[in-house]
Order: structure tokens, then sequence, then C-alpha cells
């Protein structure tokens, strides 16, 4: 059973609070349908899967997920992610509100996504300046 302490252990360690901002003065070839995309995730090293389980049934969202990697002394890994908006605002943005990450860059990050989650629910994703603020609001992050 992982406790509260554990988890934020965790995170501040293999976590990530992160966004994908499509950048609206920048011109694709390829067009993605959504125009943000904030996700919280935790990678763990195969052997180590039944800890991201553990998270998943924690939480009770998220998923997880294999991801392969080929690179030069580089494990294949597993991957705890949650990118439902409401999980994100109503489960993973309460728990590291009440307990606090202790590394500063982790909760530098975490602060960002949450400014970009209450932006989000404004609806500021929707305007082009408001995607603008946000694409710039993102790249302060690690």
């Amino acid at each position: 059973m992982l406790t509260k302490d554990y988890i934020v252990g965790l995170v501040d360690g293999e976590g990530s609070f992160t966004a994908y901002v499509r950048n609206p003065d920048q011109i694709n070839r390829t067009t993605r349908r959504v125009k943000i995309e904030p996700r919280f995730y935790v990678k763990l090293i195969e052997k180590d899967k039944v800890i991201l389980d553990a998270l998943k049934e924690y939480f009770k969202c998220g998923n997880v997920y294999f991801q392969k990697d080929n690179r030069e002394n580089h494990q294949h890994c597993y991957r705890f992610e949650v990118a439902n908006r409401t999980d994100l605002a109503e489960i993973i943005i309460p728990f590291f509100k009440e307990n606090r990450l202790r590394f500063p860059s982790k909760r530098y990050d975490f602060q960002i996504f949450c400014e970009i989650m209450r932006r989000i629910r404004k609806g500021e994703h929707l305007i082009p300046s408001g995607l603008r603020d946000l694409y710039k609001l993102k790249q302060k992050m690690h």
C-alpha cells in the first residue's frame, strides 16, 4: 500500500506535470485537433511497473502504458499517466496541494501546471491570445 509521503517522494524524483501547448504562431503541415494537452505522469523502468499499477489503484484514474526505448544504455519503461482534465482538476491537483512536493523545481512546475489548468477551465485556450499566453507560460516549465 502506498502512503502519501511515498507518492510525493516518487513524484519529486520521477514524476512530471506538463502540458503540450500548440504554438499559435507556428504554421504546421499537420494539424493536431487539440490545442492544449495537460498531463501528469510518472515513468519507471519495466521491473518497477508494479508501483505504477499501485498509483493507478490509489488515484482511481489514469492509465499505465508501455514506453519502448531503443536508445543505447536505456531500458524499456512504463508510464502512469493522467490526461483526463476532470481527473487532473479533481484528483491529482488537490492531492498535491494537500501533500506538498519537496523539490522547489517540481513545486514550480506544479504551480504553473495549476495555472494552466485554471486558464483552461476559463476557456482561455480557445482564443488565439489566450493560447499564446498559455504557450509562453508552458515555456517556463522545466
